[in-house]
Parts: C-alpha cells; structure tokens; sequence
C-alpha cells in the first residue's frame, strides 16, 4: 500500500507540474526525495537485545530546517515516509512556511511496550538521528504524528539538550512538545482546529460552496461522517458540532463505526473509546462491524481523518458526500480522485485541510528559537485600548457596553487565543489563495488539488532558481 502512496503523490505531482514553467530538469529536482536515513539500532530491553528499524526522509531544505513528524507503526516503510516527507515539502511552501518537508518513522507497536521501554527506545532513536545531522532546530525538526505524542517528543528535545548543551535553541530542534517543556498552546489540537478552519473557508466562498451544492454559508445541520477519532479526527468531531452546530452522523474506527442520524455526542463518544479501548458499544448510538461501509453512507461532508488510500477505486464510486476533507495524509488515492472529480464532488485536499498541526508547530519552533512568549510585549497595551475603547464608546452614546460582547472584548488574550488567530489567518489565507488559482480563466477544470499543488511548486521552484539551480 505504501508503494502506491507514494506512486499517488508523485502522479498528483506530475499531474500539476506540467503546468508550471520550470527550467528542464527541475521539475524531477524537485519531486525527488533528498535524502533517506535508514537506521537499525538495539535497545537492551526484557533482559535480552531487541533491534528496531527506522527511517528519517528530507524530501527538501529549499527554504530551511526541513519539517515533519515522526510516526510509530508496525507496517511502515521507506515508500510511506518518502511520500510523507514530499506532501510536507508542499504543505510547507503552499503555507508559506519556512521549512522544507521531512517525515520519519520507526517499526515498532506502541502498545507493546511499557512507558519507561517506550522512552528508552525513542531516546536511542534520537541519538541516531542526531549524529547522522536529522535532528536539529536549524536542520530538521520533528513533530508528533500516528502512534507517537508530546511526551515522546520531550524525550527526544531532552536527549538533544544532553548531546548538545551548548545549542542556545535546543528546545526548538522539536514541536509538539508539552506546554511546560517548551511547547505551545493550542498544538494538540491544532490539526483538528485546522479543518475546522479549512471549512470555514470553504463556507465562505461562494464560488466554491455552490459548485459543491451547498446553497447556504451556514454550518449548522450539515451531516459529517469522520473516519478516525484520533487526535485530529476527535478535535475535528468536536468542533464542528460544538462550535458549528454540525451532526455528527457516524464516526469510523479500525473495528466499526458507530451511527447516529441526530448526531453523536463526541465528548461522550471519545470518553467511552478511552474508557474500553473501542468506539463499539457506545449506548448513543448504533454500532455496526463494517467501519469500512460507512464511508459510503449518505452524507454532506466526508471527513477521513486516519490513514492513506481509504477512499480508492474500489469504493470512490459510492461516496455520496459532497464534500471531502482530506484531514489524513493521502486518504483519497490517484486513481479514486479521478473518479471523485469526475463525478464533481469537491474535496480539499490533505495539504490544505491537514496543515494546522504544522503551522502551530511553526509557531512553537519560532517562540522556542526567539526565546520570548508570544503576546509579551503587546498584551497588555492592547488590553489597555480595548478598555479604554469601551469606555469612550459608553461615554459618547450614554449607553453600556453591549453585555454579550462585553466579556469577549475585554478579556485578556492569552497565547492559547493568539495562536488560534493565526492558525485561522494562515488557513484562510492559503484557502482563498488556491480558490482564487482554481477559478482563474484557463482553459480546462482546475480543482482545489490541483491548485495547492501548483502554488507550492511554484514557490519551491522559485527558491531553487533563486540560489541558481
């Protein structure tokens, strides 16, 4: 499968690229993948020797430290973190970011291993990653990705600082840290905040809402599916139907799915997965074996949050969504996203949708490297105007301040507030930008795909030819 992932996105690749002017060659510079670092490293562990396999991909450093998570999983290869790395190269540019892209994994099952073995393994990846030059916060940074989570990712910042004390901006040669070990607020939920934010855009734009039948700019009533209630695909569910006002109308695990045609109460659904290890069961709603079906169920948007090539040739033909929302890397293969265009169903795609985890981590990465919290210097000057503001408005009228506003207007933004103002500038910002290429008069449909692609191809072939290649 992971062959064929990687087969997807250089095809999706290819299939923009040609519509980039680019000098001869460039374009394979490009698509190419860097640099791999495979590496095999024991762990005394359990009284004997155990060997652990793992791979860190640099897809590109065309526009600084390349940047991507790393992932722990028991069928990953060195096909799957190439084809990661290359969508961060394009997430990356299309953002604006200053990183290149990078993805890194190791073969392992968490679940078979004890806290204490887990850190002793992750802190001996670490050391082969530093002394090969893949770790660092001027060359690569990590960042937590499937299988892996902030305390893993404090390991690997404190076995940096253990090798290199002397690095003034060791902290930032990870993201995704706690928030007590350097980390930011808002980065867990980040990704899932994203999507919700990627909706929102495309709510907002006319031109796109309508072409996807969506008469309305209203969220509220919209029937979603989401298919993985991980930490993107949990945050996701949960802020759509509390913030809103969307039904959550089944939710897909690895061993089922569970249904609710009035909408599902997320907060409880995700309390009863940690509660029993599984979403089977949940007393609100229906549970049903066949998780797989249910991406095929009636729906107005289809969100797959999980895993690659979920929605393929096979099954392509019976979505019924009209709306995709790529929150995984690479859930919609080459082949069924032909289909889904042809049959006019709108999908944005996973390097738009799913960069809200690496544009907090950008901002984490810029507050460790500046070494000064975010707000500091402003908050409370801008409090101050806020107050002030308030009370000449009362004073001019002789009236009080509206009181459901009031609070809002006044309240002090913490960093958890700032970050998610420029996670949602970023994603609306890179939405309205790939709208506005997808519609610009050319001959032949353009879809959001293909216009993210574009944009970032031509910014990192913009930054080869800048330095002469």
């Amino acid at each position: 499968m992971s062959a064929g992932f990687l087969s997807d996105v250089e095809a999706m690749y290819d299939r923009a690229a040609v519509n980039v002017d680019m000098p001869d060659g460039l374009s394979d510079k490009i698509k190419a993948c860097n640099a791999t670092y495979v590496t095999r490293f024991g762990v005394r562990l359990r009284g004997r020797m155990f060997t652990f396999r793992g791979w860190r991909a640099t897809h590109s450093t065309h526009s600084g430290p390349a940047k991507g998570g790393i992932r722990y999983a028991p069928n990953v290869d060195q096909d799957e973190v190439e084809a990661l790395a290359a969508l961060m190269s394009y997430k990356c540019a299309l953002l604006n970011l200053p990183f290149g892209g990078s993805k890194g994994a190791l073969e392992i099952t968490p679940s078979d291993w004890e806290p204490f073995e887990l850190e002793k393994i992750t802190r001996r990846f670490a050391q082969e990653l530093m002394r090969h030059g893949f770790l660092a916060s001027a060359t690569n940074v990590p960042a937590p990705d499937v299988g892996t989570n902030q305390q893993m990712m404090m390991w690997i910042a404190d076995e940096y600082r253990r090798y290199k004390p002397d690095d003034i901006n060791g902290m930032g040669c990870v993201t995704g840290k706690p928030v007590t070990g350097g980390g930011i607020a808002g980065r867990t939920e980040a990704t899932g905040r994203g999507v919700q934010y990627a909706i929102h855009a495309f709510f907002q734009s006319e031109r796109d809402r309508h072409a996807a039948g969506f008469e309305s700019d209203k969220l509220e009533g919209q029937r979603v599916i989401i298919q993985g209630l991980g930490n993107v695909g949990s945050h996701a569910a949960q802020f759509l139907s509390d913030d809103d006002g969307c039904k959550i109308i089944a939710v897909i695990e690895h061993d089922g799915v569970v249904r609710n045609a009035d909408g599902l109460d997320i907060a409880a659904l995700k309390a009863h997965q940690i509660a029993t290890g599984s979403i089977m069961g949940f007393d609100g709603g229906t549970s049903d074996g066949n998780g797989a079906a249910a991406l095929e169920d009636a729906c107005d948007i289809l969100i797959p949050a999980a895993l690659e090539s979920v929605i393929h040739a096979d099954n392509a033909a019976r979505i019924q969504a009209r709306l995709v929302v790529e929150a995984a890397n690479g859930p919609v293969t080459y082949a069924a996203d032909e289909i889904l265009r042809q049959r006019g169903i709108t999908i944005i795609p996973d390097m738009l949708a799913n960069a809200g985890g690496v544009v907090v981590s950008y901002f984490e990465w810029v507050k460790n490297i500046t070494h000064m919290p975010f707000g500091l210097m402003e908050r409370r000057q801008t409090d101050r105007e806020h107050r002030i503001l308030a009370h000449s408005m009362e004073k001019m009228t002789g009236q009080s301040f509206p009181s459901e506003h009031k609070g809002e207007f006044l309240a002090e933004r913490g960093e958890i507030d700032l970050v998610r103002s420029g996670l949602a500038e970023m994603m609306h910002q890179a939405f309205d930008e790939v709208s506005a290429h997808a519609h610009q008069s050319r001959e032949g449909a353009v879809t959001l795909r293909d216009a993210a692609y574009e944009i970032a191809i031509k910014r990192i072939s913009g930054a080869y030819q800048a330095i002469g290649l």
